[in-house]
This record gives structure tokens, sequence and C-alpha cells, in this order.
């Protein structure tokens, strides 16, 4: 009849579990650091979806976006924490919006209707080293005031053409998009934990984009 081998003493169990504990415990904290890391990146994708579709709804209703846009973006930003958009005391971590206003172009009736870039503003107080390239048109030269530089007002043959709602819009029709990119700093990136397992990188760059 076989007995239990930690029937007559307590500590060779003891020490048994205090060696497993020991190999399990680095590995769990390893664990819950990376899913913690990973609720991180998306309550900072989350937050960059709000802002988004709260930016497109006050810049496509609010007469504010014509004369001070700025203040819709800071408006914006002043809602994002625990985010860190500014970079304040937290170098690398930083983020940056911009607003483009699209217009339906149609140079004469029957000519197919072309989606051109209007305006378009950067947020003026974000990280001057962050300049994420817009995916809806990229602007080559910045005013002081967050402004792009050389987009005609007016739409017209000259305009540059934006990458958003692509035959969608009928002439004259106006929309904008709101992007944020964020620079996130996360704890891991890949790791290459077993031959067959290799954990995903999330970031840096987050990006959300709403269009109204």
């Amino acid at each position: 009849m076989s007995r239990r081998p930690c029937l007559r003493s307590v500590r060779p169990c003891a020490g048994v579990a205090a060696v497993e504990l020991a190999i399990i415990l680095p590995i769990l904290l390893l664990l819950v650091m990376m899913v913690v890391d990973f609720a991180r990146a998306i309550q900072t994708q989350i937050i960059l979806v709000n802002i988004t579709r709260e930016g497109a709804s006050l810049a496509s209703r609010s007469p504010a976006f014509q004369g001070e846009p700025q203040k819709i973006m800071n408006a914006l930003v002043a809602t994002t924490p625990p985010l860190h958009m500014n970079d304040v005391g937290f170098p690398n971590e930083y983020g940056m919006l911009y607003i483009t206003e699209v217009t339906g172009y149609q140079p004469k009736v029957g000519d197919p209707v072309r989606n051109v870039v209007t305006a378009q503003h950067r947020w003026a107080n974000g990280s001057g080293s962050y300049l994420p390239a817009s995916k809806v048109w990229q602007c080559a030269s910045w005013a002081a005031s967050g402004r792009c530089n050389g987009v005609p007002a007016t739409p017209g043959a000259s305009s540059p053409t934006a990458n958003v709602m692509t035959g969608k819009l009928a002439a004259g029709d106006v929309i904008y998009a709101v992007e944020a990119y964020y620079h996130f700093d996360g704890w891991f990136g890949l790791l290459k934990l077993a031959p067959f397992i290799t954990t995903p990188e999330i970031g840096p760059d987050l990006r959300a984009m709403s269009v109204m």
C-alpha cells in the first residue's frame, strides 16, 4: 500500500510549494502586465474614437470652425485624460489632431464629382516633433496658427484631392474629417515566448477618424 510522501513531514511539501511558486509567479506577473497593457491600449483607442466623433460633430455644426478651429481641438484635448496629448512630463506619450474640410467639386454639369480639400488644420498646441501624416491629405506647409498653407478656400481645378468618402459626395456637399493620433508608450513589443508563440505589438501609433 503506497503512502502520500508528505504525510510524515510538512516541510518537504512547503519546500516544493515554494519552488513551484517561484517558477510560476514571474510568468503570472508577466501575463497580468500584458493584460493591463492591452487594456491601456483599448482605453486609448476608445478615447480617440470618442473625440473624433465629437470633433466631427462640432466642426460640422459650429460656426466656430471657420474662425477658431483651435478652440474645437483644445476642447477635445481637454477631455482626453488619462492620455497625455501634449507630452508635458511624459516625453514618450503625445498626440495630434487634424480637422480637414472636404467639398464635393464638379467643374461642370456632367463631370464626375471630385472630393477636394478646402481647409486643413492641425492642433497647434501639440508636440512639435510628433507630426503623423494625415490619411485624408498631407499638407506640405503649415502656418503658426495650425492652418495648412496654400489650400484654396474655394474649390477649383488646383484644389488637392481628399482621400475620404470618394464617390459619395454630391457637388457642393461639405464634410469634416477629424483624425486623432496618439503615440502609445506600451510596455511590451514583440515578445517571443516560445517557438510558435509571439505576442502582438500594440502601437506605437494609434489612430481614429470620424467623418460628418
